[in-house]
């Protein structure tokens, strides 16, 4: 009897893979805080790939977490809306993006954000470092509204906060493996992490998310993790999917020069 079970079990064929509407082709960017070097080198490596690849009908999620630490987060904002203008480019909104409209709203919140990389984002707006040290929290706060543009803060307001293609969720730092997709709350999508991180089960979509560094595109097989923490490796990532076939896009710095990799 046991024997004719496994016999059974063998002969079953394999659950087909993941996989993304047929003639579509994916890019999905990991965080990017900031490090517009390491994303201008990583549109122009989409970009000739997507003409290499062959025709397909094309789209790129950015993952969310496109300001603070780096410092040009500015120009990131500045590079996302113009690319919006030559290809459906989505964006997620990450747990960053939120801090920085919330510190328009209360001064300890502008405190919190500048703990965590808002310095850099304020004064890549053009702030000199002399004249960001001079304010008071308070001031800077009066003064915040002026820096940043209100087309800035409208855009970010604007971001997504889940999209759903063919097998694959694509959300910012992960979902609430308790709940059903269509009710999952608006701060787990941006914050949550070890409840997450944790679960091993079928989340009923294969989840691509930013927000948890890893040294490498980190595929648990229910969910892929590719924020290879750019701000501070060196490294951002494009995950592509195309029909049931993921591959990947690097722009890596080292010794001051950003080169192409990309892996099967």
């Amino acid at each position: 009897m046991l024997k004719k079970l496994r016999q059974i079990i063998r002969s079953r064929p394999d659950a087909p893979k993941p996989s993304v509407p047929e003639g579509s082709r994916y890019y999905a960017v990991g965080d990017i805080h900031g490090r517009l070097d390491l994303f201008e080198a990583l549109i122009k490596a989409i970009e000739e790939d997507d003409v290499k690849a062959g025709k397909a009908e094309t789209h790129v999620i950015l993952l969310g977490d496109l300001v603070d630490r780096g410092n040009d987060s500015a120009g990131v904002i500045a590079k996302a809306r113009k690319w919006q203008k030559t290809r459906d480019v989505r964006i997620l909104a990450g747990n960053h993006e939120e801090m920085f409209l919330d510190a328009f709203k209360e001064v300890d919140i502008l405190r919190h954000f500048l703990k965590h990389g808002g310095r850099e984002t304020i004064i890549s707006y053009g702030i000199s470092t002399k004249q960001f040290n001079s304010w008071s929290l308070e001031e800077l706060f009066e003064e915040l509204p002026d820096i940043v543009p209100k087309k800035d803060r409208k855009f970010l307001s604007e971001l997504e906060d889940m999209i759903v293609v063919g097998d694959y969720l694509f959300v910012h730092a992960g979902i609430d493996p308790t709940r059903p997709l269509e009710k999952q709350k608006r701060s787990d999508l941006r914050w949550i992490r070890d409840r997450f991180l944790r679960h091993e089960g079928d989340f009923g979509k294969v989840v691509v998310h930013g927000h948890t560094i890893f040294p490498d595109i980190m595929d648990c097989g229910n969910r892929i993790g590719i924020d290879t923490g750019a701000f501070r490796s060196g490294i951002l990532t494009a995950l592509v999917l195309e029909g049931d076939q993921r591959r990947a896009i690097k722009a890596i710095e080292s010794d001051g020069k950003i080169k192409i990799s990309s892996e099967e």
